[in-house]
């Protein structure tokens, strides 16, 4: 792909997600140090955005 392709798609795929933990999560900076613990970190982070997006889908299945 050329880089222009691949910007577009970056765009797409993860800037969101960055977006609306950042936002909706009041993410500012990582708590810890040390990359293990920064892995770790966004782990977490990703755990709630993925429980909160399956959460939102059950509750419009619902109604």
């Amino acid at each position: 792909m050329e880089e222009y392709a691949l910007a577009i798609q970056r765009l797409i795929e993860p800037e969101p997600v960055f977006g609306d933990i950042k936002n909706n999560l009041g993410f500012k900076r990582f708590l810890l140090r040390d990359l293990p613990k920064v892995n770790l970190e966004v782990e977490w982070l990703s755990l709630s955005h993925n429980l909160r997006k399956s959460s939102h889908r059950r509750k419009k299945q619902r109604s």
